[in-house]
């Protein structure tokens, strides 16, 4: 399999036509959460290198929505993230963790066989951090999956907790 990696595509593919040998997912349109993350990223010193975060496997595209890097001062290294903004706003948080940690898991598959070393993140506002993600029902499955979290303040733009 072929894998490789387009980050310039950032316009949604909507032509009316497509051959029978080019399958390409549209770009969906991003969270309503999506600039308030992408702030907060850039106020905890992180630089977007990528929005959306393409990447493509033969000929299929999947989009994490951001991507993102800093550099480690003490290492002289760069840290590498991904992150996949959810709001919750469906008619069940369990259900919308459900499809969350489903894309999770699919997304992190991904980037582990393409740039491992970049670390997919799990964007959620922080009253659903408390509310879903830390309540019995989920934290052994986030524990299980080892799902890495960052829950931010939608308010004020900036991100409150990390998880990893």
């Amino acid at each position: 399999m072929r894998v490789s990696m387009d980050n310039t595509a950032r316009k949604p593919y909507n032509s009316g036509q497509r051959s029978q040998s080019t399958k390409v997912l549209d770009m969906p349109a991003p969270d309503i959460y999506h600039h308030v993350v992408k702030n907060a990223l850039i106020k905890d010193g992180w630089t977007i290198t990528h929005d959306p975060y393409t990447l493509t496997f033969g000929q299929r595209n999947v989009f994490v929505d951001l991507g993102a890097e800093r550099l480690v001062a003490a290492e002289r290294n760069r840290e590498k993230i991904a992150v996949e903004i959810k709001s919750f706003h469906g008619a069940s948080e369990v259900r919308d963790l459900e499809m969350a940690l489903g894309q999770y898991v699919f997304y992190r598959s991904l980037l582990a066989r393409f740039e491992p070393g970049r670390k997919l993140f799990l964007a959620v506002p922080y009253s659903i951090f408390v509310s879903t993600l830390d309540e019995p029902i989920a934290r052994p499955v986030l524990e299980d999956l080892a799902v890495a979290c960052l829950a931010f303040d939608p308010r004020q733009e900036v991100i409150v907790t990390w998880t990893t």
